[in-house]
């Protein structure tokens, strides 16, 4: 299923934080969104996860526009790893992952044996299937990281919107993570912060500043040290992964072209 935001606008008590912002992922594809702190990328991810409205344009999934589809059908077809999306209950990791089934359940009816296994199988891709019966409260902001994501996996969504999902994550499970991103097949939008994360994981980039989409394409077309330096304010020198062939950047604070 592929994803669109066609002129989304989003206005909220007279400021404008996203402006006119078309963006096509196609499906199967990684497209990260990244950008300045305050530039609007997690209001974008909210307007495709229905925790806002934009003020003008739409969002459509599938060829469909989001606001004329019921929020059970887009409930499972949409999975969302926000910002604030954890839990001040203290359910087992058990029951949180479980929870991904709910938009596919009716009533009190309990997870078939194949949900049961969808989910011990998604606790073992995210290395939590040891802390299943533990409290969610006891564990490290990583480990609930995990247990979050391992959810959206239950959820069997068509479309995946992730906003900084390497937050709290060591770097083993940053690599993991993103690696288990390229390979779910689902449409994917992601905000990061880290560039060389995006470069690594995502098929295209966008680039957001004073919520305008600024530059978008391959991660090599986009991780440029004018646009770096325009954008953030920082040099970089853009250099090529002996491995993978990425663009990866060295910073400094020094204006480009300078000694």
């Amino acid at each position: 299923m592929d994803l669109r935001l066609d002129a989304v606008t989003v206005a909220v008590d007279g400021h404008l934080l996203v402006r006119d912002l078309s963006l096509t992922v196609d499906r199967g594809q990684t497209v990260g969104l990244v950008g300045p702190n305050g530039s609007g990328k997690s209001t974008a991810l909210r307007c495709v996860y229905r925790a806002l409205r934009p003020s003008r344009g739409v969002v459509c999934v599938g060829g469909d526009d989001l606001a004329t589809v019921p929020p059970r059908r887009s409930a499972r077809s949409i999975a969302a790893l926000t910002q604030d999306g954890g839990s001040d209950l203290d359910f087992t990791v058990a029951e949180v992952v479980a929870l991904g089934r709910t938009p596919h359940l009716r009533g009190n009816r309990p997870l078939s044996g194949r949900e049961r296994e969808l989910c011990e199988q998604a606790m073992a891709r995210l290395d939590i299937a040891h802390l299943a019966d533990r409290g969610v409260l006891s564990l490290s902001g990583g480990e609930r990281q995990r247990v979050l994501v391992a959810r959206a996996l239950v959820q069997e969504p068509e479309i995946l919107v992730l906003d900084e999902p390497t937050n709290h994550l060591d770097i083993r499970h940053q690599i993991e993570l993103l690696s288990l991103l390229k390979g779910v097949s689902l449409t994917v939008l992601v905000v990061l912060h880290d560039l060389n994360l995006a470069a690594a994981t995502c098929d295209r980039i966008g680039v957001l500043s004073g919520g305008r989409l600024v530059a978008a394409g391959t991660p090599a077309e986009v991780l440029t040290a004018d646009l770096v330096w325009n954008v953030f304010g920082v040099a970089a020198t853009v250099v090529t992964h002996p491995l993978t062939g990425d663009p990866q950047l060295l910073y400094s604070l020094a204006p480009p072209h300078t000694t």
